[in-house]
């Protein structure tokens, strides 16, 4: 027969048990509380900064500049921050599906990074026929065709291409990009080339052979009939300038 415990044993055990779950609702009341006193980053806020950070490093860029950040997970709770600087992760890029970060540099200390899809629209350079290594680039080798920007090198304007001569060979249809040419050269290796040394009061002018090619104004390393080396500057006119 089960033993009946006396009513003010009940009455205490009540008590207990009402004291414990008003400190349950206690607590909780009060961590809702530090969590609405306590503001959290909106998220359009990174996404915004992001944009602007993008499209104020691209700006140089010709074209019609895209950029769609992608969604932020709501479960994400960040402290509210006065000052987010966006950056560009180390080997990150700027163009095409990328990763952009996003850090709090005032008031908190956390770091966000955010998927990024960046779209450049311009009139670009391509080729409009086979093109071979060695080729000085005409006018008439090349076209502009609108498309995605999508290497910060690739070419925009004819005045960049004509005149520059091809380091390989491109197919038709085939973006231009600026390292793939290079300025025509002025003296090429094992040329005869008149070298020219001027200072205060005096001009001097004699031979030596080319040991290197080398475009207008840049380093040309030059022997002598005595057989003494030299480095100067090519000149448009196959000439090597030396500084005394």
């Amino acid at each position: 027969m089960a033993r009946k415990l006396p009513f003010f044993l009940l009455e205490a055990d009540n008590t207990v048990m009402k004291k414990t779950i008003l400190g349950i609702m206690a607590g909780l009341l009060l961590f809702a509380a530090a969590a609405v006193a306590s503001p959290q980053q909106d998220h359009v806020e990174i996404r915004v900064a992001i944009t602007d950070f993008v499209h104020a490093q691209l700006a140089d860029l010709p074209g019609k500049i895209t950029v769609k950040t992608g969604k932020i997970d709501r479960r994400i709770v960040l402290a509210a921050c006065p000052a987010l600087e966006p950056f560009t992760p180390p080997g990150g890029r700027l163009l095409g599906n990328t990763t952009m970060g996003v850090r709090c540099v005032s008031g908190s200390s956390w770091t966000l990074f955010v998927p990024v899809q960046v779209k450049v629209n311009a009139d670009l350079l391509v080729a409009i026929r086979p093109l071979q290594q060695g080729q000085v680039l005409r006018a008439e080798d090349i076209a502009i065709q609108n498309g995605d920007l999508f290497h910060p090198g690739i070419l925009t304007d004819p005045a960049e291409a004509v005149g520059k001569v091809l380091k390989f060979g491109v197919g038709p249809g085939q973006a231009l990009r600026r390292e793939m040419l290079r300025m025509p050269y002025a003296v090429t290796q094992g040329q005869t080339v008149q070298i020219q040394a001027a200072g205060r009061g005096y001009r001097i002018q004699y031979e030596g052979q080319a040991l290197n090619n080398a475009a207008e104004g840049h380093d040309l390393r030059v022997r002598t009939s005595s057989g003494q080396v030299i480095s100067g500057l090519a000149q448009a006119d196959g000439s090597v300038a030396v500084q005394p």
